[in-house]
């Protein structure tokens, strides 16, 4: 089992929307950047939701979503787990990342977006009760996960539930 450690945030403080996965899976780990794997969807419904291109090279993209008001980061700022699956993350090893000050430095976030259930549950269990109340208050949606593991769900199903990530851009 590897001890994996998540990445800083993409984030401007003007963000009004927070997108969060659970923990960067092997490619992206690999790659040093957020949802590398080639299957996975996150890039291309970015392109398909606010109108950033998939092409461009990583970090015009992360710039092009703070531009847009979108944060992404990850809940687990470390865990353990033996690959990139979700299942296999040891609950005893998860420590979430510090979302009372992330929130309190970016004071205009108005949605969390889940990108899939295993952030949302960890979320729920290991943040939610560090929160201040108006923190907790803050509207929170689960969205289908845009990992090339969730395929039981039609990609049409997947990003029209995602369309809701534009609405405020």
């Amino acid at each position: 089992m590897t001890q994996i450690h998540s990445f800083a945030p993409i984030a401007d403080v003007r963000a009004s929307r927070l997108v969060l996965g659970s923990m960067p899976g092997k490619a992206s780990l690999a790659a040093g950047r957020y949802y590398a794997h080639p299957h996975n969807r996150f890039w291309p419904f970015m392109e398909a939701v606010l109108g950033v291109p998939a092409s461009l090279p990583y970090e015009e993209r992360c710039a092009e979503l703070e531009r847009k008001g979108v944060a992404v980061w990850d809940v687990l700022k470390t865990c353990t787990r033996t690959s990139s699956l979700d299942s296999d993350i040891v609950e005893a090893s998860i420590v979430a990342n510090d979302f009372a000050d992330f929130l309190q430095a970016h004071p205009h976030i108005q949605t969390i977006y889940f990108n899939g259930a295993k952030a949302e549950t960890v979320f729920r269990r290991h943040v939610l009760p560090t929160l201040s109340a108006s923190q907790a208050r803050i509207p929170r949606i689960r969205l289908p996960s845009t990992s090339p593991a969730n395929a039981s769900i039609p990609l049409h199903t997947r990003l029209a539930a995602w369309q809701q990530v534009g609405g405020g851009s």
